[in-house]
């Protein structure tokens, strides 16, 4: 038997006249005599003159050619055969061939398939193959690896091919595995093992690494089922590394570190795999090593690896679960776990990109996602959750592109935005913060659009200290305070956002503030639409704010801000109060059906009012009393 794996994975059925014939004492009456014997004319060591003559092809056929043989056709005379071919290949209970077939490895297994149609559908058999499966690679399900980098279990029942058990055996069968224990018994069996040299066993992860030199690699690791722990695996080649065991893959193989980096990715591993275990850094904390440098996973300077469907656990306190750090770091991270570590989960910077998909982000010490100094990834339908501290953080000039998020739960905002840095957020829920939703200060950016920010114990947007990002097209509601909270000299744009049924004002701007708002939906909220107070500012225009349980809007304290073309109606009180010293423009509005006056001034408070439409007050149109001024240039009132 060839010590390569060149048997074929066909089953089509072998024509009887292309096999072989069979000799030998006893080969007739052998059970495993499974080739169809040939039915050609025994040749003749002198033929005599009368054959010779009857002959009316050439005379040389029969002294050394081949006979020409008979075609076999569904008109044709049955052929003969031997009774232990027949009994082998057509009186044998299936039961009983399915039996023989099941003591024989799978190059065996296969050349039984090329003997006739009988044997090719039972050698097909899917439990044969998943004995063989299971005993090679562990798995309970078929592990499909239909390309580079891509590996995924399926339910065989749902498969659309009749043997997917076959085909997964066919698609993995050239690696390396790690099966501490196991080598030497397999070594040490060349009889029992006859027809897998290709198979390489080894004892360590490090041992597997340095085999890669050997000819028929094919850089293609299974860890099987254990604990390996204090391993040095530095990859800098494009290897495949993927856990091999029963069940859920990656709870029974686990992968540790208490000294370094449990994974160190290096250039050269752009292609390289890991995937389906549980990776682990538990420094030992009575160590006098210091480990700030070292993580559960480290990806460095021009490399992109894909980790997928992976555990990553770390009780380090002072280093992330995950690092990537330098320019082109670019990894592809999916479908995994990075929960209940006590620093950071994921931490990219200086420069790093990559794409972060599908993964589970939850119960860590710090912030889930840390982004810093121009780090740039792509994060796509992450859940990011139950954070001790805040969910996403952004910071000196990080960015990144975020989309499909669920982001909730975490002890402060769900995403923190600081120090120029400029994240875009898109079609992401933010909800039920401890704090806030969104906290964007010192000179923070992004852009945050058509998100959902909900049920925050404080505002669902906050900007403060001189930043400036843009809040557009997204519903903003049912917060514990209030919607948008701009204050401290924040700025932005305020935009085409759903702001509704927050318990505090929808939109409040204070303390210098100066934003922009226009084509928002402000209502139904539980206090005032928008609330500019303590020299507030900004540019108001182009509104709809309605329904409110106080005023549609509230100017007061030396708050100046411009009102322009909104629509002010339906509110359960004022359209508009400006008091205490409330200033600004009231320009060109609509302001109409409210419980009380369109237009209320008080106290020291002298707005400019002109072009506005006010109409459908209970209490009237504009309502000045207690030292207010007013100058009102051509309004109109119904």
């Amino acid at each position: 038997m060839s010590s390569i794996f060149n048997f074929s994975f066909s089953d089509e059925e072998v024509p009887a006249e292309m096999v072989a014939e069979e000799s030998g004492q006893g080969a007739q009456n052998s059970p495993y005599q499974l080739r169809r014997k040939s039915l050609l004319p025994k040749r003749t060591a002198c033929p005599t003159k009368t054959s010779m003559e009857g002959a009316s092809t050439s005379t040389t056929e029969n002294f050394g050619h081949r006979a020409k043989r008979a075609r076999v056709s569904g008109k044709s005379q049955d052929l003969p055969v031997t009774p232990a071919e027949q009994y082998l290949q057509v009186k044998l209970p299936d039961e009983v061939v399915l039996k023989i077939f099941s003591y024989l490895l799978e190059q065996d297994l296969c050349r039984a398939a090329c003997v006739c149609k009988r044997f090719s559908e039972l050698a097909n058999d899917p439990i044969l193959w998943k004995r063989l499966y299971m005993e090679v690679f562990e798995y309970t399900r078929p592990m499909m690896h239909p390309e580079s980098g891509k590996f995924h279990q399926i339910n065989p029942e749902e498969y659309e091919q009749p043997n997917p058990w076959k085909e997964s055996f066919q698609q993995l069968y050239k690696g390396a595995h790690v099966k501490p224990g196991f080598a030497e018994h397999f070594y040490s069996n060349p009889a029992r093992y006859k027809g897998r040299e290709n198979m390489l066993y080894y004892d360590t992860i490090e041992d597997a690494l340095g085999g890669v030199q050997e000819a028929h690699f094919d850089g293609l690791i299974f860890v099987h089922s254990g604990i390996y722990t204090d391993e040095w695996i530095y990859i800098e080649s494009p290897i495949t590394m993927i856990g091999a065991a029963p069940g859920k893959v990656a709870d029974k193989v686990i992968i540790e570190n208490t000294r370094d980096s449990t994974f160190v990715f290096m250039e050269g591993s752009e292609d390289a795999y890991v995937g389906y275990m549980t990776i682990k850094f538990n420094p030992d904390d009575k160590s006098a090593q210091h480990h700030n440098a070292h993580h559960c996973l480290e990806i460095t300077v021009n490399c992109s690896p894909i980790i997928d469907h992976c555990i990553i656990r770390s009780t380090c306190t002072v280093g992330s679960a995950v690092c990537v750090s330098g320019q082109g770091a670019s990894p592809t991270i999916k479908h995994c776990n990075i929960s209940d570590c006590e620093n950071v989960g994921l931490y990219i910077t200086d420069h790093a990109q990559g794409i972060y998909e599908d993964n589970e982000i939850s119960n860590n010490a710090l912030a889930g996602i840390w982004v810093k100094n121009h780090g740039n990834p792509i994060i796509r339908r992450n859940h990011i959750h139950h954070g001790r501290d805040v969910g996403v953080f952004t910071f000196d000039h990080g960015m990144g592109y975020f989309e499909s998020c669920s982001i909730h739960r975490n002890r402060i905002a769900g995403f923190e935005v600081k120090a120029y840095a400029n994240p875009t957020v898109v079609r992401c829920e933010i909800h039920h913060g401890q704090t806030g939703g969104i906290y964007v200060h010192e000179k923070g950016r992004g852009q945050f659009i058509e998100n959902k920010i909900y049920a925050n114990n404080f505002a669902g947007v906050w900007i403060t200290s001189n930043s400036d990002p843009t809040i557009r097209g997204n519903a903003i509601f049912n917060g514990n305070q209030g919607g948008v909270y701009i204050f401290g000299d924040g700025r932005g744009l305020v935009e085409g956002n759903d702001i509704y049924g927050n318990a505090l004002a929808g939109i409040q701007i204070r303390t210098n503030s100066c934003p922009i708002v226009r084509h928002n939906k402000i209502h139904d909220g539980q206090h005032g639409g928008i609330y500019v107070h303590e020299k507030g500012q900004g540019v108001i225009e182009e509104n709809e704010v309605y329904s409110n349980t106080l005023a549609g809007v509230w100017v007061t304290t030396g708050s100046t801000p411009v009102l322009r073309r909104n629509r002010i109606h339906s509110g359960k009180q004022v359209g508009v109060y400006f008091y205490d010293n409330g200033h600004g423009v009231l320009e060109d509005n609509d302001i109409y059906n409210h419980m009380y006056s369109g237009v209320q001034i008080r106290t020291g408070s002298n707005p400019k009012i002109r072009r506005n439409k006010i109409w459908g007050g209970q209490n009237g149109g504009i309502l000045v009393y207690n030292s207010g001024n007013i100058s009102v240039i051509t309004c109109f009132f119904f």
